[in-house]
């Protein structure tokens, strides 16, 4: 039997909603994982360098950390996959994600740094995550302009993050 171009692009899009469907809100568990992870790391972060009494020791665990996770499981589900050859990788893309990494590292760096100088977990880390999502999404507006004006209300977000984040800093258990 065979079908009409527009049968077959009729069941292809069938099928390709059916899978969207079944995995449509799969990307949030995987954000409540980050925010699980990103949410402790802070905290232990903190701890590891107060017990390695180095700083620059607990910036090479997490370079180490970041090789195991960042390198060696890409790797492997890409060489399960079959995707280990070079196609797909352009340039621009490859430069940006590479951007990005850095950006990530710079990030552990200075919160290793806010450390290093007195800073404590339960300032620091609000204010990171306080002020991370502002700047994306400020970011985000410049890359990616939206077609129309954003919703004032955006903007009162903005504001209900920094004092939230000053609520908890100024509401902080004391340790």
């Amino acid at each position: 039997m065979v079908e009409s171009g527009f049968g077959s692009a009729h069941q292809q899009l069938r099928v390709k909603m059916n899978k969207e469907k079944k995995h449509s809100m799969v990307w949030v568990m995987f954000a409540i994982g980050a925010a699980l992870s990103w949410g402790v790391y802070g905290a232990m972060l903190h701890q590891g360098q107060v017990k390695l009494g180095s700083p620059l020791r607990a910036l090479l665990c997490v370079g180490v950390a970041y090789f195991l996770i960042g390198v060696i499981v890409p790797v492997a589900m890409m060489a399960s996959q079959g995707e280990l050859n070079g196609q797909g990788w352009n340039s621009f893309g490859a430069t940006t994600a590479t951007v990005a990494g850095a950006l990530g590292a710079i990030g552990a760096v200075c919160i290793i740094l806010a450390f290093k100088n007195g800073g404590l977990p339960t300032y620091v880390m609000p204010l990171v995550f306080g002020g991370a999502p502002v700047i994306n999404v400020l970011v985000t507006l410049l890359l990616h302009p939206p077609k129309n004006a954003p919703n004032p209300l955006l903007f009162v977000g903005f504001l209900l993050v920094v004092l939230g984040a000053s609520m908890v800093l100024y509401f902080r258990p004391q340790s």
